[in-house]
């Protein structure tokens, strides 16, 4: 099994930072791309950033230049720190990976358990 779980949420005042830590542990035979989601209440789930195994980043339009991905190939660890936070980046953040597990299986998107960040004005 593959478990992602992640760690970093809180309450902070808007201006704040917060740094959001993701580790992948089980049967992995290679990470592919590794990012965050978040879903605010009453909204759909959103991309927030995307890093490929490569290094390759994509980002929210809403969190552009506050936001920055990066990863611990190593370790397979996704960090997400936050800087700049605004209330409306409250949400729950989901950190999620696209994983082989076995050299002869397919790749599978994995989630993590989500963690809160609020952000109050």
């Amino acid at each position: 099994q593959v478990q992602l779980v992640e760690s970093g949420g809180g309450f902070v005042q808007a201006g704040g930072s917060l740094r959001l830590s993701c580790a992948a542990s089980g049967t992995i035979f290679r990470i592919n791309a590794m990012g965050w989601h978040r879903q605010a209440p009453g909204k759909q789930r959103e991309l927030v950033a995307n890093m490929s195994s490569g290094g390759n980043t994509d980002y929210a339009d809403s969190v552009m230049g506050r936001f920055t991905i990066s990863r611990d190939n190593a370790k397979n660890i996704v960090y997400l720190q936050m800087n700049s936070l605004k209330p409306e980046d409250t949400a729950v953040y989901y950190c999620n990976a696209n994983i082989k597990r076995r050299s002869w299986v397919a790749e599978n998107d994995y989630w993590g358990q989500g963690t809160q960040v609020t952000v109050s004005s």
